[in-house]
C-alpha cells in the first residue's frame, strides 16, 4: 500500500522497507514536528490550562464561597 508523504506528498510504501513512514524521511519527519512544536499543527479542543482550571473549578465546594 502507498500513502503520501504528510508534508511534501511523495508516494510511501507503507512497509518495514519505509521506517520514516508516512514519512518519506527524516527531513519531513522533523518539519512535521516542528510546526507541531511551534503551535503550527493543533488538535481543536480547550488547551491543557483550560482544562486544569475547569477542573479545578468542579472541585471547588459551592459552599466555601460564600
Amino acid at each position: 500500500m502507498k500513502v503520501k508523504c504528510p508534508t511534501c506528498q511523495t508516494n510511501v510504501e507503507w512497509s518495514e522497507l519505509s521506517p520514516q513512514r508516512p514519512f518519506c524521511s527524516d527531513r519531513c519527519k522533523l518539519i512535521d514536528l516542528g510546526e507541531w512544536a511551534s503551535g503550527g499543527h493543533a488538535i481543536p479542543g480547550k488547551s491543557a490550562e483550560e482544562e486544569l482550571m475547569s477542573e479545578q473549578l468542579k472541585q471547588l465546594d459551592p459552599n466555601a464561597l460564600h
